[in-house]
């Protein structure tokens, strides 16, 4: 019976920094479950409850560059507002976000990751 993954990753597998995520644990021999959020999509409480985990607001979980391409001014955007443009629009979530049990962290470095397996 195979036990449950240490970690699961949010991420995309066109990304370079998901792609050096995946290299880096793969080398720790850390099992992981992954989730393509850009396919799958991310529900309000599914983001919110990310964002509790890893203790912080949606403005730290923004990819900026994407929110000024698709024209967006998150900086005039509540908490729920920015959210919701993110659940909308999953493009706009970082990443890769790593997730072990009640906590989660946003993996910029990729070695942040590791901060969950202590």
């Amino acid at each position: 019976m195979r036990s449950a993954p240490a970690l699961t990753v949010y991420d995309v597998n066109t990304c370079t920094t998901c792609r050096k995520l995946t290299q880096l644990l793969s080398e720790r021999g850390v099992d992981f479950d992954s989730v393509e959020y850009h396919v799958t999509g991310l529900n309000e409480p599914e983001l919110r409850g990310l964002l509790a985990k890893a203790g912080t607001r949606a403005h730290e979980f923004l990819r900026a560059r994407e929110a000024t391409l698709v024209g967006l001014d998150a900086a005039a955007l509540d908490e729920d507002a920015l959210i919701a443009a993110m659940v909308a629009n999953p493009a706009l979530v970082q990443r890769p976000i790593v997730v072990r049990g009640g906590r989660a962290v946003l993996a910029r470095p990729v070695e942040r990751a590791l901060e969950l397996l202590d």
